[in-house]
């Protein structure tokens, strides 16, 4: 390329961030006349122009110069906004590439166009003031401080020719997330993956204060990212034009070191790759950058003051307007659009072509090759039940066989991700056909490492594991996220986040729909007995529950037959979270094949060999479970009140679609009044034995006719104790449950039952407090055939 040339380049590289600058601030503050082609009054003003500036130059800039390099390398990329606010970036780099239009037809361009696309901006009924799923390019949700590099991650992994161009905030590197995201490098093979390209845009201020890693020397960030595995390069400055040849040099330079790193390692297998030094490129511009200097007296450029709407004027006050005329006009507004409003071919000519543009590449709506799951049958490894209860088993362990074929029969869309717990929560199998993957030195001590595999959990942050579940999910693959139950609220703001996109997304009829995002909790609250009250809470059930029911479905499988079922179902779902609450001990297996089947497909049974009388049949009581522990206690209730009270009839109901047990008026999967009527009758006695808080099913009883209701639940109590003992200081012990069933159905003449259970709750608390392990009573328990 010439000189000449490369000045022509430059100057279209220059006019390209002119234009996004001035649609950007024309989106604050106007809603008409965007063009000032004739003079601004306050029709023309928003009364509350709402935004943030901070951000915006520098990452149009960055958009930019990342077109450029991908027409000249004609790379697959996509962008990722990890700073929190700042939504005119995607929105006025896609309405000048022409993607903006041909997804939503009314916003024209033209002038008419322009002004409707500034009239919506963080406006009523209008878009968001972050990236969002109506944003063409986005799978990021602007408001998710501290994810960017987990999702880019996440997003690249079987995607061997997709560079994820992740710009970072400064303010968003101070998270927890962010932080541990540097590690992401770590998982990256670069013969079967990806490449993650950071770009952290150190403006150096927050709200209302100083960003840390802007405050540091070059020489201190230097050492920091080498010691983190990363090779920095640094592109800094104020001047435009020196800015600008600066950064185009240095994406020339990484983008080829992307490709050797790929080409050389490409050379080799897949198993017997390295870590590599990805480039991670710190960007120093002021924050607000070419916008007001100062104001009344104040710095504005380059301080936090820049952050949001950097000069008051709004239609209510319009004094300073002359203001923000001049500072749109700084752009040169009359270079960059015709007569009729429409941006400048010469400009629009830097724009990818087609999918290349990173407003439409496939990766960022639903993926690029999306497939469905191949399921094994799971069928094939289902317990035998002929005798309910006869046969022990470790629910996840026998799922792990069930995983372990999903991963056989999916080598390049399906993924396990957790914590550093796969093992832990006993999913062993899945190791007899993959490897973790981890690409730094491995030890002759590792176990199940390589540098290729299936899993990853060779992090110790929830937040980083389900942060590449979503991104992996988010650009059209399956896989799901294990951990420990309690651990689940660290990232519930994060399924808070997602549920909100998908629930968004839903509303784009462009957007296409994404596999579920699959979350197993083990290590349960009523199992935790090396850990004990610190790692007890089943909150994350009613999070959830409190989100939009179209897009949740809570699990509560009581036996590995049932989890089977459950995940066979979840897998292949689309557009749902989908949490599964499941044990990882020996267990008591209780529910054929066929039981667990019609449990995971219509959510609850009547179990006809728990119950002392037929379906049809009236009963005096009706127990309920839903839970593994809140199951076997349940059953265990039964068969002490059948032993002393045979004439008692009872129905048994096992519970495993938690959600469709709420009122049609809540969630339209639930039960009709009618059917839910022939499960819980509309006036006997009703005792509910749940694996969480105690209100949520408290609720989903609030609007049927039948409030005869006990619920015992998670009781907000615990220690370091035996399991069975866990569920004592909750009540939710065979004991307590039958206790109080009969007290309520009997009254005085269960008052000898009744002090048998406080006996027996007695003896309990004498023996393991001397003995160090639970009754042989309740250790040793087997079901047996009931008196009808």
């Amino acid at each position: 390329m010439t000189n000449v040339d490369k000045q022509i380049e430059f100057e279209q590289l220059d006019a390209w961030w002119r234009a996004a600058n001035y649609i950007s601030i024309a989106q604050m503050y106007l809603k008409d006349n965007p063009l000032l082609r004739r003079p601004l009054t306050k029709e023309d003003v928003k009364t509350h122009p709402i935004g943030h500036w901070g951000t915006i130059a520098g990452q149009n800039f960055v958009y930019a110069h990342l077109n450029r390099v991908i027409n000249k390398y004609d790379l697959d990329m996509f962008y990722i906004e990890g700073p929190g606010h700042g939504g005119q970036v995607m929105v006025s780099n896609s309405y000048i590439d022409g993607s903006y239009s041909e997804i939503y037809p009314e916003f024209t361009e033209d002038e008419a166009g322009l002004a409707h696309l500034c009239r919506v901006f963080s406006y009523p009924g209008g878009i968001a003031s972050h990236a969002a799923p109506e944003t063409p390019g986005s799978i990021h949700e602007g408001g998710e401080l501290g994810y960017s590099l987990a999702h880019a991650t996440g997003a690249i992994l079987d995607h061997p020719d997709v560079i994820a161009a992740t710009v970072i905030g400064d303010g968003e590197a101070e998270t927890g997330p962010l932080a541990g995201g540097w590690f992401s490098n770590v998982f990256i093979n670069p013969v079967n993956d990806g490449a993650v390209l950071p770009i952290l845009n150190l403006n150096g201020g927050k709200i209302s204060n100083p960003t840390i890693l802007a405050r540091k020397s070059d020489e201190d960030l230097r050492k920091y990212f080498e010691g983190m595995g990363w090779k920095p390069y640094f592109v800094e400055g104020t001047d435009p034009e020196v800015v600008h040849h600066i950064l185009a040099s240095t994406l020339d330079t990484v983008i080829e070191e992307i490709k050797e790193i790929q080409k050389e390692a490409r050379q080799a297998p897949a198993e017997s790759a390295t870590m590599p030094r990805w480039p991670v490129i710190i960007f120093r511009t002021p924050k607000g950058w070419t916008g007001p200097k100062t104001w009344e007296n104040e710095q504005i450029e380059g301080t936090f003051r820049a952050h949001q709407v950097p000069i008051p004027v709004d239609s209510e006050h319009m004094e300073h307007v002359d203001h923000l005329i001049d500072w749109l006009q700084s752009y040169r507004p009359e270079e960059l659009f015709d007569e009729q409003g429409r941006i400048n071919q010469e400009i629009k000519d830097l724009s990818p072509k087609g999918n290349r543009r990173m407003s439409t590449n496939p990766i960022t709506n639903g993926g690029i090759d999306p497939q469905p799951l191949v399921m094994p049958d799971w069928k094939n490894y289902a317990v035998d039940t002929t005798t309910p209860g006869a046969v022990v088993a470790q629910d996840m362990m026998v799922f792990g066989e069930q995983a372990r074929d999903v991963i056989t029969k999916n080598p390049t869309n399906f993924r396990i991700f957790g914590p550093d717990e796969t093992k832990s929560n006993r999913l062993n199998k899945v190791f007899e056909v993959t490897d973790r993957q981890w690409l730094e030195p491995k030890d002759a001590s590792d176990e199940w490492q390589s540098s290729v595999g299936r899993v990853i959990d060779g992090q110790l942050s929830e937040h980083q594991a389900e942060g590449f579940l979503e991104g992996y999910v988010l650009t059209g693959r399956h896989g799901f996220f294990a951990s420990y139950e309690s651990f689940l609220r660290v990232v519930d703001s994060m399924l808070t986040q997602h549920f909100k996109w998908m629930r968004k997304a839903s509303d784009q009829p462009w957007r296409k729909n994404y596999p579920s995002l699959n979350l197993i909790a083990t290590s349960t609250v009523f199992q935790q007995d090396h850990n004990g009250y610190t790692h007890q809470d089943p909150g994350v059930l009613t999070h959830l529950a409190e989100k939009k029911a179209e897009f949740i479905r809570e699990y509560l499988p009581a036996d590995a037959n049932s989890l089977m079922a459950v995940m066979d179902r979840a897998l292949q779902e689309e557009q749902v979270i989908n949490l599964i609450i499941s044990s990882k001990h020996p267990r008591p297996q209780f529910y054929s094949a066929t039981e667990a089947e019609e449990l995971a497909n219509e959510g609850l049974k009547i179990i006809d060999w728990a119950s002392t009388v037929s379906a049809n049949e009236e009963p005096d009581l009706v127990i309920a479970a839903a839970g593994t522990e809140p199951n076997l206690e349940a059953l265990a209730a039964v068969s002490l009140l059948n032993q002393a009270f045979p004439q008692l009839k009872i129905r048994f109901i096992n519970v495993v679609d938690i959600l469709k047990l709420r009122h049609p008026s809540v969630d339209p999967r639930g039960l009709s009044d009618e059917v839910f009527d022939t499960f819980f009758t509309k006036d006997k006695p009703i005792l509910f034995a749940f694996h969480g808080y105690e209100g949520m099913i408290r609720d989903i009883f609030f609007l049927r006719h039948n409030h005869q209701l006990m619920v015992h639940g998670y009781r907000e109590n615990g220690d370091i104790t035996t399991p069975f003992d866990m569920r004592v200081f909750s009540e939710l012990d065979r004991f307590h449950l039958a206790q109080h069933a009969a007290v309520t159905v009997y009254g005085e003449e269960a008052s000898t039952f009744s002090e048998e259970m406080t006996q027996q709750l007695k003896e309990h608390r004498e023996y393991i407090r001397k003995e160090g392990h639970d009754l042989p009573v309740v250790e040793n328990w087997k079901w047996s055939e009931l008196t009808r």
